[in-house]
């Protein structure tokens, strides 16, 4: 079986990739320790399977992840769709510092450091990874146009907006995906981003739709991961939370039993169904570094929940105790709750 494929933005420039991408961040950062190997043969299989969008960032270990998988795509580069992102910067000296420039030269700059880590002429897609609210997006958008109009970059991105925000964007040039975190526990995405990606023919591109490994049961805390994974830092995998929040996996369970499925399988399968539901076309990216769990998730390209299925997760997400992040400052609802 290979994947279906769909085709990115609306203006009919998008390239077609695979109705279900590969999130590569995992493989060279964040999540502890990673076999080499293994993870390189997870982007093999994963283009044996239809996988065609590969999504990096420059801030994977600060340049390390696009210098992974530049030789995968240097042998692959008419097969492969790659998708990077610039904005979020990061300091070796203060670890536990991020900030966030979305300013044109900066823009500028990213793209050239991407474009020699990834070995390319030109990226496919680039996103903004996150939103400075002290530069106008039409500023940063127009930047970012520049580098379509002179062949750097063939599509736009954005990741973690609003509805305002994309449409004004999306007046600027045209923004082919949304990139933001989407699945059975995290659903602000669709408070406004949702219908003005629908509206405006955007393509979703949700990233951690398996609830960074949490929704597949492959640990219940954040202490039984690696001394080094970030993941301990996030409220939702860390002491009282961690126990209320794995209890609600219990309805994923009944409808994996009942239909001979993995957990991982039903929660992406909800994520297609619900895309499907909101009349938007969505490209799933779940990390991975096992050629094994790629095959079960693009298996779950094929799955498509019922309205009593869908019934029985919808409560799942406003139980959720603890937010994505230690702070929520430069996520879309922070900026939505503000503005209400």
């Amino acid at each position: 079986m290979t994947l279906d494929k769909v085709r990115l933005g609306q203006d009919g420039n998008g390239p077609e990739v695979g109705v279900q991408g590969l999130g590569c961040m995992g493989m060279s950062f964040a999540y502890g320790p990673t076999d080499v190997g293994e993870a390189r043969a997870t982007l093999e299989r994963a283009l044996e399977l239809g996988v065609t969008l590969y999504d990096t960032a420059d801030m994977y270990g600060m340049g390390e992840n696009e210098r992974f998988i530049a030789p995968f795509v240097a042998a692959h580069r008419d097969e492969v769709t790659v998708a990077t992102k610039f904005a979020i910067r990061l300091d070796p000296e203060r670890p536990s510092w991020r900030g966030i420039r979305n300013d044109p030269p900066y823009i500028r700059e990213a793209v050239e450091g991407s474009l020699r880590r990834l070995g390319v002429e030109v990226i496919d897609l680039y996103y903004m990874h996150r939103r400075d609210p002290a530069v106008p997006i039409e500023e940063s958008v127009g930047a970012m146009a520049e580098l379509v109009r002179e062949g750097k970059v063939r599509q736009l991105g954005l990741s973690e907006v609003t509805g305002p925000e994309l449409r004004a964007a999306h007046a600027v040039h045209p923004i082919a995906a949304l990139q933001s975190e989407w699945s059975v526990f995290s659903r602000d995405v669709e408070r406004s981003a949702v219908p003005a990606a629908a509206e405006l023919g955007v393509t979703l591109v949700p990233y951690s739709p398996l609830g960074r490994g949490f929704l597949t049961g492959a640990f219940t805390s954040a202490r039984e991961l690696a001394a080094d994974d970030f993941r301990r830092t996030l409220p939702r995998f860390t002491a009282e939370n961690a126990a209320r929040n794995a209890a609600l996996l219990a309805p994923l369970r009944e409808i994996a039993e009942a239909r001979s499925l993995t957990l991982g399988q039903v929660a992406l399968a909800w994520v297609h169904t619900q895309a499907e539901a909101h009349g938007v076309t969505a490209v799933p990216i779940p990390g991975t570094r096992r050629p094994s769990r790629v095959e079960e998730n693009t298996a779950a390209a094929s799955v498509w929940l019922d309205a009593e299925e869908l019934k029985l997760l919808e409560p799942v997400a406003g139980q959720v105790s603890g937010d994505r992040y230690p702070g929520m400052t430069s996520t879309p609802a922070e900026r939505e709750e503000r503005e209400s």
